[in-house]
């Protein structure tokens, strides 16, 4: 039935087919009189009665998002619009097929489960449609009153994460030496105080929940849903579970009442068994035929013996099943085959974005590059049930340049948290902040991918008066770096610089196994506005103190350059008594390397403060000019690509020649002066040439003395203005003071762009007199007699 018309009609195999399916449709009437009519074979979206088990076709399509049962399932619910039955208890009239289900991106509980499953039959599952009966809100597809499945994930995350395991190693507490009356007195209070915030909290979310409790439904228990289910066995599934295809999420057995039959693309079942209690407690071995009626004898499962079964010899009808099963095999699909291009996968959603309401929390999905800023969801999460008061919002985006992958955002807090991709500058991972406070000295944590950093970074944290970084798998065995900052103190005047003063810096070591503990620096401290040096070595081995030793940093001699050295600037305790004393030498020579570390420790910290500015400046820039990459393997946008460069190149030049042509004749004003002569002559191409250099030289001369005239006013300005304040400074305020400070930062930022000017002008003159000079000498009019 794979031919060109077979939607139109059926062949000889399928009137066959459907004439088993008949009878036994009869007889199961006629046996089980009080229920509900089987699904076995609706017309097709062409009036054509065709079997359900014909209409599903197993698809392996070419993308490894659909190779998965979340995959799957997640791209049916969000690429299609659900509508509900227009009976709610009846049966649909019509099943459509897969291909024309895809080609109008909508349909009902039935087109939903048969795509899913065609689709997961060819991804290897063993995968059924299931047709019985489920809640109002799983019908209507109504999740107001249902948690949001990725804040149910995340919560799981959080959970196990937070579970710690308990070592027997660990050091015990010191024993508790208070009376035992009243430790089970206090015990007893914090339990009282425990259970009344219980109890309260109980209460509160027992009226939210009575106020939240939907109204009663007059179809509870008749309302007919299909969807998936998918059993143990293949693809490596432990457990048999549903799927729910309008969501796309595997859903509990609660929200599922009843079970009438199931299909899959080579057989038919009936359910023989009591669903008044639900399906919590019901067998999903489809050989027990005590409890599953199947259509066609070829039943893929094995079958369960009945009681008593083993009494008779069934050997004599073993020719005759085999001649049924030939005679009744399940004719091929009757669907097109299911081909989804790659812009329909990319888009994901009608239109390219859909929205889902969820209790408390508003989903949101963007097809990809739709989007200027990348972003493909957000989920918002709320406080009330109205979705009024949001106080937490997650963002993913894909495909960007600046490899940003989520944000979540506390509205609450205001803290933000980015994550980024691998292959980020600077080898940003993940960047949390406050959207409060901006700037590089507010508090915010970096944390780097340390193996793609020469310098081992690995986490930045900083406050306005604390920086730390740690550092992993290094050469020189440092792990962490603490800098602590002092208060700037006030200056009036231009700021020459904005660096924050350093009061101490602390670097820590991991222990190096080649050489000896006291040779081993474990901490080192370097405090500058004391001008002491602070080294620990490693613990020795059996030993529960460290060596360590202070040191003065000396007074450079003003003459020599040299420093002085005495023992008076070293304070040591060594662990081993036998130590022998460190000579002069070997002092001067340890202060020296540790004046010089210290001052690689400073640029080292300077370095890094500028790197926090570099990447904040970047990040302000890339969130102003967003820009998504476009994979080389996509042709089709990168054939729009090209050509929108090519138009915009052709714009250029058409722009650049239109400029051309209005480009006014420079020797227009000067012909003019001279009469516009109707023929040039030598002397007049002299005297032209003569005017325009002379013109351009007057020009450049009142501009030169334009420049140098305002450069010497604003300088006499800031003069006159220090004085004024070097006569005023003791009785003015701290506002005249401010406004002192404002004025001079204006003041000398004006000296230094006209002086700027000045010399750009100086160097630019001489060049534009031997250009117009070249210019004239080429020109068409003049070249034959200036030559």
């Amino acid at each position: 039935s794979s031919g060109i018309n077979a939607e139109y009609g059926n062949d000889k195999k399928e009137i066959e087919i459907l004439g088993y399916a008949e009878n036994f449709r009869r007889q199961f009437v006629h046996l089980y009189r009080d229920r509900k009519p089987l699904f076995l074979s609706p017309p097709n979206e062409h009036t054509i009665e065709k079997l359900v088990c014909t209409t599903l076709r197993p698809t392996l399509l070419p993308y490894k998002e659909l190779y998965d049962w979340d995959g799957c399932s997640q791209f049916v619910s969000d690429y299609l619009t659900y509508t509900p039955l227009e009976c709610p208890n009846e049966l649909p009239e019509i099943l459509s097929s897969p291909t024309e289900v895809l080609s109008k991106q909508k349909g009902n509980c039935f087109d939903f489960s048969t795509l899913l499953c065609s689709l997961l039959l060819g991804a290897g599952y063993d995968a059924y449609c299931v047709c019985g009966y489920a809640t109002r809100e799983v019908t209507l597809m109504d999740q107001s009153r249902s948690d949001c499945p990725l804040l149910k994930k995340r919560d799981a995350v959080v959970k196990e994460e937070g579970k710690t395991k308990e070592n027997k190693y660990d050091v015990k507490p010191p024993r508790d030496l208070r009376s035992k009356y009243l430790i089970k007195m206090e015990e007893r209070k914090v339990k009282e105080r425990l259970d009344e915030e219980q109890r309260i909290k109980d209460l509160e979310l027992a009226k939210i929940a009575e106020l939240e409790k939907p109204a009663p439904d007059e179809l509870y228990g008749m309302r007919v849903h299909c969807w998936v289910l998918v059993l143990a066995g293949k693809r490596e599934v432990p457990e048999n579970f549903f799927i729910e295809p309008s969501t796309g999420t595997s859903v509990e057995v609660a929200e599922y009442l009843g079970i009438e039959s199931l299909w899959n693309s080579t057989n038919y079942w009936v359910n023989m068994q009591d669903c008044s209690h639900g399906i919590s407690e019901m067998s999903f071995d489809l050989g027990d035929i005590a409890r599953w009626e199947f259509m066609f004898p070829h039943n893929e499962k094995p079958l369960l013996a009945l009681p008593g079964e083993e009494d008779f010899d069934i050997a004599p009808l073993e020719e005759e099943e085999e001649e049924t099963e030939e005679e009744t095999s399940m004719p091929t699909s009757w669907v097109e085959e299911i081909v989804l291009p790659l812009e329909d996968l990319q888009r994901r959603c009608p239109q390219g974005k859909k929205t889902v309401l969820y209790k408390q929390a508003k989903y949101e999905i963007f097809a990809e590059y739709l989007m200027q800023d990348g972003m493909i969801a957000r989920l918002t999460e709320y406080s009330d049930s109205a979705l009024t008061q949001p106080v937490k919002c997650m963002e993913w985006f894909r495909h960007r340049v600046d490899k940003l992958e989520t944000r979540e955002t506390d509205q609450v807090t205001s803290k933000v948290t980015e994550t980024f991709g691998p292959g980020r500058q600077r080898s940003l991972r993940q960047h949390l902040y406050y959207s409060t406070h901006t700037g590089s000295e507010a508090t915010r944590t970096m944390n780097f991918d340390s193996l793609a950093r020469t310098d081992g970074l690995k986490c930045r944290e900083e406050t306005p008066t604390v920086l730390t970084e740690h550092y992993k798998d290094r050469d020189d065995f440092l792990e962490k770096r603490v800098v602590n900052y002092t208060k700037r103190v006030k200056k009036f005047g231009p700021a020459e610089g904005n660096e924050k003063p350093i009061n101490q810096i602390t670097e820590y070591y991991a222990r190096d196994s080649s050489l000896a503990a006291d040779d081993d620096i474990a901490e080192l401290t370097f405090l500058l506005n004391e001008e002491k040096m602070f080294l620990k070595h490693h613990l020795q081995d059996e030993r529960i103190i460290s060596s360590t030793h202070e040191y003065l940093k000396p007074v450079q001699s003003e003459d020599k350059g040299q420093v002085q050295i005495t023992l008076d600037m070293v304070s040591s305790f060594q662990v081993e008594r036998q130590a022998k004393s460190p000579k002069l030498i070997h002092i001067y020579n340890t202060i020296v390397n540790l004046m010089g570390r210290e001052e690689g420790c400073v640029e080292t910290v300077r370095a890094s403060e500028q790197e926090v500015r570099d990447i904040l400046e970047g990040r302000m820039q890339e969130e102003l000019t967003t820009e998504l990459s476009v994979s080389i393997y996509d042709t089709a946008r990168n054939d729009t690509a090209k050509k929108r460069r090519e138009e915009l190149e052709r714009k250029r030049k058409d722009d650049e020649a239109r400029r051309e042509e209005m480009e006014l004749d420079y020797l227009a004003p000067f012909l003019a002066r001279i009469g516009d002569p109707s023929q040039m002559t030598a002397d007049l191409a002299q005297q032209l040439r003569d005017d325009c250099l002379k013109d351009l030289k007057d020009r450049l001369v009142d501009m030169a003395n334009l420049i140098q005239g305002r450069f010497e006013k604003e300088t006499q300005q800031l003069q006159w203005k220090q004085n004024w304040y070097q006569q005023n400074q003791t009785t003015m305020t701290k506002e005249e003071e401010e406004q002192y400070v404002s004025y001079c930062s204006e003041a000398m930022f004006k000296i230094h762009i006209l002086e700027e000017r000045l010399n750009r002008h100086k160097e630019l003159a001489p060049q534009k007199y031997v250009a117009l000079e070249a210019k004239l000498m080429g020109d068409a009019r003049l070249a034959e007699y200036l030559s």
